[in-house]
Formats: C-alpha cells, sequence, structure tokens
C-alpha cells in the first residue's frame, strides 16, 4: 500500500428493493403488476466508488440525502460487505456510525462500558486503565451506576463516544456524531477528534454542515445518487457544493 492507509477500489454494493421488508399492501400489489419487476427492484446504492487516503487524510464526505454517504462508511467500516470491489486498509479501523447502538439497555453505563469497548476491540485490561478518562470525558460520573434504559439519546451518545475514542485508531469513521450532545460537549468532542487528527488518524467524516466539514478536513467527496461527483482539496469541492446547494434549493 505504500503511504496509503485506505484504498477503495471499484466499490459497488447492490440492494434488491423486494426483499427489503415487506412494505404495505399497495406496495406488494404494485410489485404484482409493475413489468420487469426484479430488473427495477435492484438498486445500486454504491457504484463504480474509487479513491485513497494517506496517513493524516481528513475526508469529508458530502451529498444530498439519499447519496450514499452512510452506506459508504458501512461498507468501509465492513458492516456491508460490497457486492463488487474491494476495501483495504492498514491498522485499526474505529467507526463511530451509531454511537451507543451496541449497548445492552438493561446493563449500567458502568458495565457498557466494558461490553461496548470488548466490541470495539479494546482489551478488558485496557478499559480498567482508561475507565476514569471514559466517564470524565463523558460528563455522566452522577449516572454511571444507572442501567442505560434510564438514559436519554444524548447521554447515550456520549458515553458510545468517549469509548469510541479513547485509544488512537489509524482509521476513524464518523457519521454525523459530531452533532450529538449539547453544544459544550460537540465542541469538546471536535477538539478530541482535531488532536487525534494530529496524531495521524485518518478520518472519514460525515456531516450535514459543510462549515464543520471545511474546518476539520483537509480533502473532500461529494456523492450523488451512488458515485463521485467531484474528490480532490477541501476549497474546490466545497465551493462545487455550496453550487449544488443552491440548485437544490431553488428547485424546491
Amino acid at each position: 500500500m505504500g503511504k496509503k492507509t485506505l484504498i477503495v477500489e471499484n466499490i459497488g454494493i447492490k440492494f434488491n428493493l423486494g426483499q427489503q421488508g415487506r412494505g404495505t399492501y399497495q406496495d406488494f400489489l404494485a410489485r404484482i403488476f409493475r413489468r420487469g419487476a426484479r430488473e427495477e427492484d435492484e438498486f445500486w446504492a454504491l457504484k463504480d466508488i474509487n479513491f485513497s487516503l494517506e496517513k493524516g487524510d481528513r475526508l469529508g464526505i458530502l451529498g444530498l440525502n439519499g447519496a450514499g454517504k452512510s452506506t459508504l462508511l458501512k461498507v468501509i467500516a465492513g458492516v456491508f460487505k460490497p457486492t463488487e470491489g474491494k476495501v483495504t486498509h492498514r491498522g485499526k479501523i474505529v467507526p463511530l456510525l451509531e454511537l451507543g447502538a451496541g449497548f445492552e439497555k438493561q446493563y449500567t453505563g458502568s458495565e457498557n462500558i466494558f461490553l461496548y469497548g470488548s466490541m470495539l476491540g479494546y482489551s478488558k485490561q485496557y478499559l480498567e486503565e482508561k475507565y476514569d478518562e471514559i466517564v470524565k470525558f463523558s460528563g455522566l460520573k452522577k449516572f454511571i451506576d444507572v442501567p442505560i434504559q434510564n438514559y436519554s439519546s444524548g447521554m447515550r451518545s456520549k458515553l458510545g463516544f468517549s469509548i469510541a475514542t479513547i485509544a488512537d485508531p489509524e482509521i476513524l469513521i464518523l457519521d454525523e456524531v459530531l452533532s450529538v450532545g449539547d453544544g459544550r460537549f460537540r465542541k469538546k468532542s471536535e477538539r478530541k477528534i482535531k488532536r487525534m487528527m494530529a496524531g495521524g488518524t485518518t478520518v472519514l467524516f460525515v456531516s450535514h454542515s459543510l462549515e464543520q466539514v471545511c474546518r476539520i478536513c483537509n480533502k473532500a467527496m461529494i456523492l450523488d445518487q451512488g458515485k463521485i461527483l467531484k474528490f480532490g482539496d477541501i476549497e474546490e469541492v466545497a465551493k462545487l457544493y455550496e453550487e449544488i446547494i443552491e440548485d437544490s434549493s431553488e428547485k424546491e
């Protein structure tokens, strides 16, 4: 791989909409009477995705709703298996896709630190060493022995973020996670991410805030209907994306 931390080659992922749940009765009838239903039900969420990143690159992934941003992150993280192509990476990947999605609701925050941490690949000994640091960063010391089911979604996100970012992985995947919690925690989270970047962590970042992407990233990509519309330096890509947003607003 040379200096490359991540190489994404010819990635495509296809879903069969006819198999994605039963849907409504009207959906069922529509599928029966639609000609060529099998072909029409096939949907390429991503197609012909090619790019690579070097150590310390921070890639902002931009696109309107349904462009394929979260799907791409899940393919890179190994959550989805691509229909075609491959992903090659160097070092540990930590995905922050749905913070706290691996929590057990009946367990306390303290117990979930070890459960969720182990799912992210951290050893029990490492989590014991970092336990106080995790609790302090989360700001949830008063609630750490309370079952997760009594936490708000913001509290779960704070704890999930604090566990996931306790180490410096080679690749960090962020899907809208810097918008969780209150304003104070968001600022603290962004500072934490920037410290990780300074240490050489490669970051892939999805955010609806172009301002935030410009502040954090050195490279950017625009996805449109599952394909790369533009990839390059942040300034160049951000300018094009601003035009896309303006055009989209005028059409509404």
